[in-house]
């Protein structure tokens, strides 16, 4: 993985690999500004898993690793909830 890669576009993945020390709760943080900051139209499941096939192997003990796979666990499609569809209609 390299700090500005596409599946990572700000780094923020990678740079977590090199804090030392860094907790799991930092790591949540962390793994949600990633997940922000990717584009709207990308398709983040596969980004995770592709970010986890590049660094899990090597890390498989370091705290994103864990993050990151309970995010790939725990990812559900999100549902849009309001809008016009949902109105009562008259």
């Amino acid at each position: 993985m390299t700090k500005g890669d596409l599946n990572d576009p700000k780094g923020l993945i990678y740079e977590s690999y090199r804090i030392p020390d860094i907790s799991p709760p930092e790591c949540r943080s962390i793994f949600l500004d990633w997940a922000l900051s990717l584009p709207m139209e990308a398709d983040t499941k596969a980004a995770l898993r592709a970010l986890l096939d590049q660094v899990a192997p090597e890390n498989r003990d370091h705290p994103m690793t864990g993050v990151m796979q309970e995010g790939l666990i725990g990812m559900a499609t999100p549902r849009r909830r309001g809008g016009w569809k949902t109105r009562p209609r008259s």
